[in-house]
C-alpha cells in the first residue's frame, strides 16, 4: 500500500513539472509574439522600413540650386535659407559675396583694397570720358602777314594744345591702368573662394553659384577632375575653352546661365554656374 501512495505522488509530481515547462514556453512563444506584433506596429507609426535603410548620397552641384540656392534668388531669400554666413565677403563691382555656412570670414583687408582699387578706377574712368569728349584746344596758326605779338600767341596756343594733349593722355593712361586693377582684384577675390565657395547677389537676384572643394556633379566632376574626363563629361553639350581661360558650355533650358570651370595644371580648379548678363547694379 505504501509502495502504491508513493508511485501515485512521484506520477502527481511529473505531471506537475510537465505542466509548468509547457507552460513556461508558452509563455515565452507569447511573449515573442507580443513583441513582434509591438516592433510591427513601432514600425508602422513611425513609417520605418522593414529593411535597412540606404544611405543618400551627397547632393549634386547643379544649374538648378545648391544647398537651397537657386539662379536669380534674392539675397534675402539666399540668406533665409541658412546655407550661408551672413557677413558679406565682398562687395566688389556693387554684387554682394557671401560663403556657405563654416566658411572662412570676411578679410577686411582685401575688401578695403577692393574699395579703394574700385572708387579710383570709377573717378578715373569718369574723368578720362570727359577729357576725351572736349574739343582740342587751337594750336593757332601762323601766316606770312603775322605780326611778332600774333606770332608769340599762337606759339603759346600750341603749347597749351601740347599740355593739354600729354594730360590727356596721361589721364587716359591711369584710367587704363585703373581697369587693369580693377580686372586683378576681381581674380583676387575669386582665387581666395575657389576651394570654399561662394554666392554672389546681383541686384536682380543670385547671379554666381561657385562650388566649394567637396562639391560633384551628377556626371562626378569636381575640384581634381582631369582636363580629359571633362571634356568626356560634356564634350557633346557644348564645352568649350573661352577668352577668360575657362572652359565653359551653356546650361540647357536657362537662358545667359553656363558653367564655367576653372583649371589649373590641367585639372578642374573650381566650377560654378553664373549669368554674366545680370549686372551687379
Amino acid at each position: 500500500m505504501g509502495k502504491n501512495r508513493a508511485s501515485v505522488r512521484a506520477v502527481g509530481v511529473g505531471i506537475s513539472v510537465a505542466l509548468l515547462v509547457a507552460g513556461a514556453a508558452a509563455c515565452t512563444s507569447d511573449d515573442k509574439k507580443d513583441t513582434a506584433k509591438g516592433d510591427t506596429a513601432a514600425a508602422a507609426q513611425t513609417g520605418a522600413p522593414s529593411a535597412a535603410p540606404t544611405t543618400k548620397g551627397p547632393e549634386a552641384f547643379a544649374a538648378a540650386g545648391y544647398r537651397g540656392l537657386k539662379p536669380g534668388m534674392a539675397k534675402d531669400a539666399g540668406l533665409a535659407t541658412g546655407a550661408l554666413e551672413t557677413a558679406p565677403v565682398s562687395l566688389l563691382d556693387g554684387c554682394t559675396d557671401f560663403v556657405y555656412k563654416g566658411g572662412p570670414a570676411p578679410d577686411q583687408a582685401r575688401m578695403t583694397a577692393e574699395a579703394a582699387t574700385e572708387a579710383r578706377y570709377k573717378d578715373l574712368n569718369a574723368k578720362a570720358d570727359a577729357a576725351t569728349g572736349k574739343a582740342p584746344a587751337p594750336a593757332g596758326s601762323v601766316g606770312p602777314n603775322t605780326s611778332a605779338k600774333g606770332a608769340a600767341d599762337a606759339a603759346a596756343g600750341s603749347a597749351a594744345a601740347a599740355a593739354n594733349s600729354a594730360a590727356n593722355a596721361k589721364l587716359i593712361a591711369d584710367a587704363t591702368q585703373s581697369l587693369v586693377d580693377q580686372m586683378v582684384a576681381r581674380e583676387t577675390k575669386e582665387k581666395a573662394y575657389l576651394a570654399t565657395g561662394r554666392v554672389s547677389f546681383a541686384a536682380a537676384g543670385l547671379r554666381e553659384l561657385v562650388a566649394p572643394a567637396e562639391a560633384r556633379t551628377a556626371e562626378g566632376i569636381g575640384a581634381g577632375t582631369t582636363l580629359e574626363a571633362l571634356q568626356q563629361a560634356y564634350g557633346a553639350k557644348g564645352l568649350q575653352l573661352a577668352k577668360s581661360g575657362k572652359y565653359v558650355f551653356p546650361v540647357d533650358g536657362q537662358q545667359g546661365w553656363q558653367y564655367e570651370f576653372t583649371m589649373d595644371g590641367g585639372k578642374v580648379a573650381g566650377m560654378a554656374v553664373v549669368n554674366r548678363d545680370l549686372k551687379c547694379v
